[in-house]
Protein backbone atom coordinates (compact mmCIF):
# COMPACT_ATOMS: atom_id res chain seq x y z
CA UNK A 1 0.00 0.00 0.00
CA UNK A 2 1.50 3.53 -0.74
CA UNK A 3 1.83 6.02 2.50
CA UNK A 4 0.14 9.07 2.38
CA UNK A 5 3.34 10.57 1.74
CA UNK A 6 3.19 8.87 -1.49
CA UNK A 7 0.17 9.91 -2.57
CA UNK A 8 0.96 13.39 -2.03
CA UNK A 9 4.17 13.46 -3.83
CA UNK A 10 2.38 11.41 -6.68
CA UNK A 11 -0.59 13.85 -6.79
CA UNK A 12 2.13 16.82 -7.01
CA UNK A 13 3.78 15.49 -9.33
CA UNK A 14 0.90 14.73 -11.61
CA UNK A 15 -0.22 18.30 -11.26
CA UNK A 16 2.43 19.35 -12.76
CA UNK A 17 2.59 17.04 -15.64
CA UNK A 18 -0.99 19.07 -16.40
CA UNK A 19 0.32 21.99 -15.78
CA UNK A 20 2.70 21.46 -18.57
CA UNK A 21 1.11 19.41 -20.43
CA UNK A 22 2.17 21.54 -23.78
CA UNK A 23 5.77 21.21 -23.44
CA UNK A 24 5.74 17.42 -22.16
CA UNK A 25 3.71 16.83 -25.04
CA UNK A 26 5.78 18.92 -27.33
CA UNK A 27 9.31 17.10 -26.12
CA UNK A 28 7.61 13.43 -26.24
CA UNK A 29 8.47 12.95 -29.85
CA UNK A 30 12.22 13.56 -29.03
CA UNK A 31 12.04 11.55 -25.23
CA UNK A 32 9.25 10.39 -24.21
CA UNK A 33 8.53 10.70 -20.00
CA UNK A 34 7.40 7.06 -19.95
CA UNK A 35 7.23 7.55 -16.38
CA UNK A 36 5.16 10.41 -15.58
CA UNK A 37 2.92 9.11 -18.64
CA UNK A 38 2.74 5.57 -17.01
CA UNK A 39 2.18 7.20 -13.42
CA UNK A 40 -0.60 9.54 -14.65
CA UNK A 41 -2.33 6.71 -16.26
CA UNK A 42 -2.46 4.37 -12.88
CA UNK A 43 -3.91 7.54 -10.93
CA UNK A 44 -7.06 8.46 -13.54
CA UNK A 45 -7.72 4.43 -14.10
CA UNK A 46 -7.81 4.97 -10.12
CA UNK A 47 -10.18 8.06 -10.30
CA UNK A 48 -12.36 6.11 -12.94
CA UNK A 49 -13.97 4.64 -10.18
CA UNK A 50 -14.16 7.00 -7.40
CA UNK A 51 -17.42 8.62 -5.72
CA UNK A 52 -18.32 12.01 -7.88
CA UNK A 53 -17.18 14.68 -5.64
CA UNK A 54 -13.89 12.94 -5.31
CA UNK A 55 -13.47 12.51 -8.79
CA UNK A 56 -14.19 16.50 -9.37
CA UNK A 57 -12.22 17.35 -6.53
CA UNK A 58 -8.89 15.13 -7.96
CA UNK A 59 -9.79 16.84 -11.93
CA UNK A 60 -10.12 20.19 -10.23
CA UNK A 61 -7.06 19.84 -8.13
CA UNK A 62 -4.40 18.23 -9.61
CA UNK A 63 -5.84 18.34 -13.75
CA UNK A 64 -6.77 21.50 -13.39
CA UNK A 65 -4.06 23.20 -11.48
CA UNK A 66 -6.61 24.83 -9.06
CA UNK A 67 -5.07 25.11 -5.16
CA UNK A 68 -7.63 24.09 -2.42
CA UNK A 69 -8.16 27.41 -1.35
CA UNK A 70 -9.04 28.86 -4.70
CA UNK A 71 -11.56 25.95 -4.84
CA UNK A 72 -13.11 26.73 -1.35
CA UNK A 73 -13.66 30.29 -2.35
CA UNK A 74 -14.87 28.97 -5.82
CA UNK A 75 -17.24 26.56 -4.07
CA UNK A 76 -17.80 28.30 -1.29
CA UNK A 77 -16.78 25.39 1.23
CA UNK A 78 -14.04 26.16 4.56
CA UNK A 79 -10.81 25.68 3.80
CA UNK A 80 -10.48 22.87 6.47
CA UNK A 81 -13.76 20.95 4.39
CA UNK A 82 -11.56 21.06 1.51
CA UNK A 83 -8.56 19.89 3.10
CA UNK A 84 -10.58 17.12 4.68
CA UNK A 85 -11.84 15.95 1.19
CA UNK A 86 -8.43 15.91 -0.25
CA UNK A 87 -7.83 13.66 3.16
CA UNK A 88 -10.51 11.77 1.51
CA UNK A 89 -9.59 11.73 -1.54
CA UNK A 90 -5.73 10.42 -0.73
CA UNK A 91 -7.18 7.45 1.53
CA UNK A 92 -9.30 6.78 -1.40
CA UNK A 93 -6.17 6.38 -3.57
CA UNK A 94 -4.40 4.34 -1.03
CA UNK A 95 -7.19 1.97 -1.54
CA UNK A 96 -7.90 1.97 -4.93
CA UNK A 97 -3.83 1.23 -5.96
CA UNK A 98 -3.29 -1.76 -3.60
Amino acid sequence: MLTTSQVRSDLKEIRYYYAMKDLFDRSSKTVKPLAIIEKVAKYNEAMEKAPARLYILYVSLYLENNTQVALAEEWQFTTDYMKELNTKLIRFLQSALK
